[in-house]
C-alpha cells in the first residue's frame, strides 16, 4: 500500500499544480516518516523516493545511519539547541528555526563542521498558542539578524496550519505566508532567499499548493495512521 499511497498523493500534487497553473516541478513532496520503521522508508526509497522528513533528532540520526546516503533528510520538528550538533551535517533543510538563539547555535555548529546550513523560518501564522513559530510581524527582524551569519542560508518560510476537517479554512494562512515571503523578498536582503515555502500537510496540501507551497509535508496520507504509543526518543 505504501507505494500506492505515495503515487496517489503525487497524483493529487500534480492535479493541484494544474489547477493553480503551476509547473509540477515547482513542488516537492516530503514523505514524513516519523515513527515509521526503516523498512517502510526503504520500500519507498526502492521506488525512487529520496526526500523524507523527521521531527525528532534521535530518530533522524538512527535512520540516517541505517539507510542510503543519497536520501535528502528534512528536519521538520521543533529543534532544541543542544541537539543541533547531531544533525547539522546530515540534513538538507531545517524547517523549524524560530529564534535567534537557535540560529546562533546552528551557525556555530555549521562552522565547526564547515558546512552551510539551509534553513526556513517557522511562522505561526494562525498564532496558535500550542504551536512553535514566530508571529508574522516578528519575522523580518530575525531574518535581518541571521542574514549576517556566514554558515546559514535562509531559503524561505514554513508554517503548520491549524488542524481542520475543511482545508479551505487554511487557505487564509497559506496566502498570508506567501505574501510575507513576497514582501521580504522585495527588500533584497543579502544572503536571504524567499523561494521556498514549506506549507501543507495530509489534510490541506492541495490548498497549500494552490497558494504557492514549494514543499508539502505528507505523512499519514502516505504511511497511514501513526502509533504514538511506540517509544519515541
Amino acid at each position: 500500500m505504501l507505494i500506492e499511497n505515495y503515487e496517489s498523493v503525487l497524483q493529487e500534487v500534480r492535479k493541484a499544480c494544474e489547477k493553480a497553473g503551476r509547473n509540477e516541478n515547482e513542488v516537492s513532496l516530503i514523505a514524513v516518516s516519523k515513527t515509521k520503521p526503516v523498512s517502510d522508508i526503504q520500500t519507498l526509497y526502492d521506488h525512487g523516493v529520496r526526500i523524507f522528513g523527521e521531527n525528532k533528532v534521535q530518530e533522524l540520526c538512527d535512520k540516517y545511519d541505517s539507510l542510503p546516503k543519497d536520501i535528502q533528510w528534512h528536519m521538520i520538528g521543533h529543534l532544541q539547541r543542544n541537539k543541533v550538533k547531531y544533525i547539522i551535517d546530515k540534513v538538507a533543510l531545517i524547517h523549524s528555526v524560530d529564534s535567534l538563539r537557535l540560529a546562533q547555535t546552528i551557525q556555530e555548529e555549521a562552522k565547526k563542521k564547515n558546512v552551510i546550513a539551509n534553513i526556513l523560518i517557522e511562522v505561526n501564522v494562525a498564532e496558535e498558542e500550542s504551536k512553535f513559530g514566530l508571529h508574522c510581524d516578528e519575522v523580518l527582524s530575525l531574518i535581518q539578524e541571521i542574514s549576517t551569519f556566514s554558515n546559514i542560508r535562509v531559503q524561505g518560510l514554513m508554517t503548520i496550519a491549524p488542524y481542520t476537517e475543511n482545508e479551505e479554512e487554511n487557505r487564509q494562512y497559506f496566502r498570508k505566508l506567501k505574501k510575507l515571503a513576497v514582501d521580504i523578498k522585495a527588500k533584497s536582503i543579502d544572503n536571504i532567499h524567499m523561494d521556498t515555502l514549506s506549507m501543507g500537510m495530509t489534510g490541506d496540501y492541495r490548498t497549500a499548493i494552490e497558494e504557492g507551497a514549494t514543499y508539502v509535508r505528507v505523512g499519514t496520507g502516505i504511511f497511514g495512521e501513526r502509533n504514538y504509543k511506540l517509544k519515541e526518543s
